[in-house]
């Protein structure tokens, strides 16, 4: 089983802020498989791709613990239905990275990204991730308000293309694995990088 976590935070409140865009990438690959999300053995929300070739079922889940501790649903998800960490793509927002910018890694630290640093203390580091680029916003702005701020108007279509461009790498990841999406995603220009 692969699984594709978006971090995020629940409830209307947080619906279209930056921090969310990891919930946007997997509410994105529900609707492109036409699947619906599910109460779940954990505080998270899931949905499940049954694929074909090669027969394997794909996990999509939004934990619904608030950013700051994702990692504990992710933790019992990945206990509870035995998932390889080299099988766990997680999907977060990326202050460090200009807006539409994807950089993937097949491991490494949360880098001060306090999802990050919550699912590496629940399962260790060892596992991919891909994280989009959502700017820093103007530097006299608290970095917390940025995330929690909505997009604006005029940002909306960049955000939806890097959320399809993220929808796209993660199912690259699915069949093909972490180095694809790296050589495929990473560095280029965000508007050019198919």
């Amino acid at each position: 089983m692969k699984a594709i976590f978006g971090l995020g935070n629940p409830g209307a409140r947080y619906r279209g802020t930056w921090h969310n865009v990891g919930f946007e990438v997997v509410d994105e690959l529900a609707r492109r498989a036409n699947v619906q999300f599910e109460s779940s053995p954990a505080d998270a929300l899931i949905a499940k791709i049954r694929r074909d070739l090669p027969a394997e079922t794909v996990l999509l889940a939004k934990p619904l613990t608030f950013m700051n501790l994702s990692g504990q649903a992710i933790g019992e998800l990945v206990r509870y239905f035995k998932i390889d960490l080299a099988d766990i793509f997680v999907v977060v927002d990326e202050t460090q990275l200009p807006l539409g910018k994807l950089r993937a890694r097949a491991r490494g630290s949360a880098g001060g990204h306090n999802g990050l640093k919550s699912v590496i203390a629940h399962v260790g580091e060892s596992f991919s991730r891909l994280r989009l680029g959502v700017g820093r916003g103007e530097r006299e702005r608290d970095l917390a308000d940025h995330v929690l701020a909505r997009f604006d108007k005029d940002e909306t279509p960049e955000v939806e293309r890097m959320v399809a461009r993220a929808s796209d790498a993660s199912e690259l990841f699915v069949t093909s694995g972490i180095a694809a999406v790296m050589n495929r995603y990473n560095g280029g220009d965000p508007a050019t990088t198919e």
